[in-house]
């Protein structure tokens, strides 16, 4: 325990030197294997990987205590976990499972510390005649009822 305390603490100082970054995870496995997962307001380069790593690397001695390193970006089809993240992203598009099963796929206009807002169009019956008209949508979820939410990268 003392060991993932220290690594916390290294990667909290070297965090807070990097405000743009923050952290997605950190584990440690039983064979004292450090995977950090970072995220940044405005991406992450290879250079702020390559600085968070030195800076943990640095300050733990491998003959205390034998480990490996790995400071990755949270790569583009990972899932968004925290509210830094959604609004990071807001006016691009996601696909968001709900709790209870939904699956929608739109863009991201809002988000704030309780919510997102999403909106798209959707074809729907008329409600006078026959044939179908271009309806907007707009859903608003607080993130306890999203299960997962991944950007759509379009090319």
């Amino acid at each position: 325990m003392m060991f993932k305390n220290k690594v916390q603490t290294l990667l909290d100082a070297a965090l807070a030197e990097r405000e743009h970054l923050f952290l997605i995870d950190l584990s440690i496995n039983e064979a004292n294997k450090i995977s950090v997962v970072l995220d940044g307001d405005f991406g992450v380069n290879l250079q702020d990987c390559i600085d968070v790593s030195r800076a943990i690397e640095n300050n733990l001695d491998r003959e205390e205590q034998d480990f490996s390193l790995e400071v990755a970006s949270a790569g583009v089809s990972s899932p968004l976990k925290l509210v830094r993240q959604f609004k990071k992203n807001i006016g691009r598009t996601l696909k968001v499972k709900t709790t209870s099963s939904e699956e929608v796929e739109a863009e991201l206009t809002a988000a704030d510390d309780e919510k997102i807002t999403l909106e798209w169009q959707a074809r729907e019956p008329k409600k006078i005649g026959k044939g179908k008209e271009t309806v907007d949508k707009k859903l608003e979820l607080s993130y306890e009822n999203i299960k997962e939410a991944v950007v759509i990268i379009s090319f």
